[in-house]
């Protein structure tokens, strides 16, 4: 493909500039990688609530053994 070929062509009708602004637009916004999402940052005092193993509330409910 040569530098002064279109990388689109409208075949029927007459866009106004504004919707091939829009046709543009939606484009770049598809040909773009989806952004990965930021992952979620716990506080310290969120994690300090939560139990240190994932059955810990299961023995919580356990009869204690004398030591």
């Amino acid at each position: 493909m040569s530098a002064e070929e279109p990388l689109f062509r409208v075949v029927r009708g007459v866009p106004t500039a504004e919707e091939l602004a829009a046709l543009v637009g939606a484009i770049v916004v598809r040909s773009r990688p989806a952004a990965a999402p930021a992952p979620a940052t716990t506080s310290a005092w969120a994690r300090s609530g939560r139990p240190a193993r994932p059955d810990t509330w299961r023995a919580s409910g356990l009869p204690r053994l004398p030591r």
